[in-house]
């Protein structure tokens, strides 16, 4: 009986192949870069995910070439820093596009349409979710809860607000964004960076565009209250003591 050749997640073929350095140049400047941040943790070490977030701002995800420097820098293993990058799902581990656009599908978001959102995307598109798009515009996957569940369903793009999405509107934002049309999140008042600008961004350093820090949540949510509220005809106590007294 022969036995079938194991199977190797491309992720991890990635991971794992001999780093290629970085150019002279670049690692020139990242070095620099990399000790600003160093510089403000009394440990080293503490500095690992803003130095992954800034090799990823280099390259568009994080690579065998990223964790080799980031290892370099803070005089941990390979392996150490492999461990964290492939833990934290907010580094890619594949090519990102320009615009990573990330679907709520927990569960508040998904009761209001999260889901629908993410299939309208991606069969818009003509991708599965995590893939991108072929002129690399879009990438598109599911994210994890972001907090927002009063702003349900939420869409973000690279980590900015999106509230109160529908698959209509999704469809907008990605068509937007493909055509090079400026796109403002809902919480900001400046257009979106990029995928790469953003991850300079979460690395510590600061967005100077005007009005970047600008801007305020739209409307919460009240379609759940709405829909409870339509399921319970019957009259609803006001105060506790309606409902005989404090217990």
């Amino acid at each position: 009986m022969t036995a079938e050749p194991i199977q190797r997640s491309p992720i991890l073929l990635e991971l794992t192949r001999r780093p290629v350095p970085f150019p002279p140049e670049v690692e020139e400047d990242l070095r620099a870069q990399a000790r600003v941040i160093i510089d403000r943790y009394p440990r080293s070490r503490s500095a690992l995910l803003p130095l992954l977030h800034l090799v990823q701002s280099v390259e568009g995800y994080v690579t065998g070439t990223g964790i080799a420097f980031c290892a370099a820098q803070l005089d941990l293993t390979d392996a150490e820093v492999t461990a964290v990058a492939t833990f934290y799902s907010m580094f890619r581990r594949t090519p990102t596009g320009q615009y990573h656009v990330g679907v709520c599908t927990n569960t508040l978001c998904a009761v209001m349409g999260g889901d629908q959102i993410l299939s309208a995307l991606t069969e818009h598109l003509g991708i599965e979710p995590g893939a991108t798009t072929e002129d690399g515009a879009i990438t598109v996957e599911h994210v994890e809860c972001n907090a927002a569940c009063d702003y349900a369903p939420v869409v973000m793009v690279n980590w900015e607000f999106f509230d109160n999405q529908t698959p209509d509107s999704a469809r907008t934002l990605v068509d937007s964004l493909r055509a090079g049309r400026p796109v403002t999140g809902t919480r900001s008042s400046a257009p979106l960076c990029s995928f790469r600008e953003t991850a300079r961004l979460l690395a510590g350093f600061p967005d100077q565009r005007p009005g970047a820090n600008d801007g305020r949540p739209g409307p919460a949510t009240l379609a759940g209250l709405r829909a409870t509220r339509a399921e319970n005809t019957g009259p609803q106590p006001d105060s506790p003591s309606e409902e005989g007294g404090n217990r």
